[in-house]
C-alpha cells in the first residue's frame, strides 16, 4: 500500500481527527452581546430611578407653590383690609378739611394709622393744594405700604420661583423618561442580534445598540441627578 493510501486510511479510521476550527468571532459578539445586556439593563433601571424622583420633586415644588400663593393671598386681604380703613379715615379728614372743622381733623388725624400717618405727612408736606405736582393722594406715595403688602409680594415671587422650579422638575423627569425608551431600544437590539444568520447582520444590530448605548450613556452624565 502507498504511503497516501495509508494516510487516507488513518483519517477515515478517526473522523474526528480534524475537528471543525470554532468562529472565534461569534464568541466575541456573544460576550459583547451579555456585556451591553447587562450594562443597558443597569442603565435602564437608574433612569427610571431617577425619572420617578424627579416626578416627586415636581409634586413637592407644586405644593410648596401652592401654600406660597395661598400665603399671598392671605397677606394680600390683610392688605386690602388695612387700605379700605385708611380710605375711609383719609374720606373723613377730607370731608373735615372742607368744613373747616378743626376739632373733627385733629381727632381724625389721631386715628391714622402709623403706616398712612408716614405718607400723610409726606403728602402734606408738598403742599398738594398749592404744588400742582404733588401726589394726587397720600395712597399714591411709594412710601404708602399697608401691612401684608410686602409680604404679599415676597409670597406671590417665592411662588413664581417654586412654580418654575416643578417645570424644571417635570421637564427633567421627561428626560429619564426619554432615557429609559432609548437604553429598551439598546436592549430590544442586543437581544436580537443572533437572530440573524448573516454575521454581518448580527454585528449591524450590536453596533447599533452599542451606538445608542454610547448616546444614551453621555446623556445620561450630562443629566442632574437626585441620589
Amino acid at each position: 500500500m502507498s504511503r497516501v493510501g495509508r494516510l487516507r486510511r488513518a483519517a477515515s479510521a478517526r473522523p474526528d481527527a480534524l475537528p471543525e476550527t470554532p468562529d472565534r468571532w461569534a464568541r466575541v459578539r456573544d460576550v459583547v452581546a451579555v456585556v451591553l445586556l447587562a450594562v443597558t439593563a443597569v442603565l435602564t433601571a437608574w433612569s427610571g430611578f431617577e425619572s420617578s424622583k424627579w416626578g416627586g420633586e415636581m409634586s413637592i415644588a407644586f405644593s410648596r407653590a401652592s401654600t406660597a400663593r395661598i400665603e399671598a393671598a392671605r397677606y394680600a386681604d390683610d392688605a386690602n383690609a388695612a387700605r379700605d380703613v385708611d380710605l375711609q379715615t383719609f374720606s373723613l379728614w377730607l370731608e373735615a378739611y372742607a368744613q373747616d372743622d378743626t376739632q373733627l381733623l385733629e381727632f381724625v388725624e389721631s386715628r391714622f394709622t402709623p403706616h398712612f400717618a408716614e405718607a400723610f405727612d409726606l403728602w402734606i408736606a408738598e403742599r398738594p393744594l398749592q404744588n400742582p405736582d404733588a401726589a394726587p393722594s397720600p395712597f399714591a406715595l411709594e412710601e404708602y405700604v399697608p401691612p401684608g403688602e410686602a409680604e404679599a409680594a415676597a409670597a406671590d415671587e417665592r411662588a413664581d420661583g417654586l412654580f418654575d422650579e416643578a417645570l424644571r422638575n417635570n421637564q427633567r423627569g421627561d428626560d429619564y423618561t426619554l432615557l429609559t425608551v432609548l437604553f429598551a431600544l439598546v436592549l430590544f437590539f442586543a437581544a436580537i442580534a443572533e437572530r440573524p444568520r448573516a454575521p454581518g447582520t448580527r454585528w449591524a444590530l450590536l453596533i447599533g445598540a452599542g451606538t445608542l448605548a454610547v448616546a444614551g450613556i453621555v446623556l445620561l452624565a450630562m443629566f442632574p441627578k437626585i441620589i
